[in-house]
């Protein structure tokens, strides 16, 4: 089955490079050109991925990602046309998964878009033989509906976030690296100024800790990574 990718760009070119080219690569592309109707038609179609460019027409893309994230629990990237890290970091914020600057390398945008949608399969077989599901005090993290519970509460959170946690929970106890958080959630080397991770990690704490200042569950060992406390409650 061909994965359904909507496509929210103004830049009628751009967009039709995109749609043309991830067209060749086996998806179906669909177009939205302005930010005041994105919301709507997304509710409506229920992509598999969504590509969110942040200047748009009617409404910011930023707004746009605000609004839809908790009812879309697809993959959201962004486009961003700026050089520094504000427009990743505000979008990172408000429930994106990834981002990409433009001038769009199409090979670039390609292996995001495989990277998000291999992180959101699941695998029914293995998931039945296996539960997985992982248990540290009042938190409860259950692989197969990728869902987790939180002294009985549901904590709702994106497939980002989701998978950073999952990947820390599997490794409790043991120091993991920016490094290789990095490569597992994103699929290349880490840049050395990207802030995704990091931003992802102050995120889940907000959801997660009771004094995200002071956390408990998920710290960070000076020079050396990030440590999930398998006994923290």
């Amino acid at each position: 089955m061909r994965h359904r990718i909507l496509l929210v760009e103004d830049d009628h070119r751009l967009a039709s490079l995109i749609g043309d080219y991830l067209g060749r690569q086996g998806f179906e592309v669909a177009v939205e050109a302005r930010g005041d109707t994105a919301a709507e038609r997304i509710r409506a179609e229920r992509p598999d991925l969504l590509i969110l460019d942040l200047m748009l027409p009617g409404r910011d893309g930023l707004e746009v990602c605000r609004e839809i994230r908790p009812d879309h629990d697809g993959p959201i990237l962004i486009l961003t046309a700026r050089e520094d890290d504000v427009d990743e970091v505000a979008g990172l914020e408000v429930g994106a998964d990834d981002y990409v600057k433009k001038p769009v390398e199409p090979r670039v945008l390609l292996a995001r878009v495989r990277a998000l949608l291999r992180r959101t399969a699941s695998s029914p077989r293995a998931e039945a033989a296996h539960d997985g599901t992982l248990e540290f005090g009042s938190l409860r993290i259950v692989p197969t509906s990728r869902t987790v519970e939180l002294a009985g509460r549901h904590v709702e959170l994106t497939t980002n976030e989701y998978e950073l946690l999952h990947l820390l929970a599997a490794r409790a106890g043991e120091v993991v690296s920016r490094d290789w958080l990095f490569r597992e959630l994103r699929g290349l080397e880490y840049d050395g100024v990207d802030r995704s991770v990091d931003i992802a990690i102050s995120r889940l704490r907000k959801k997660l800790e009771t004094k995200p200042s002071h956390p408990q569950r998920i710290r960070t060992v000076w020079r050396r990574g990030y440590l999930f406390v398998p006994d923290a409650w």
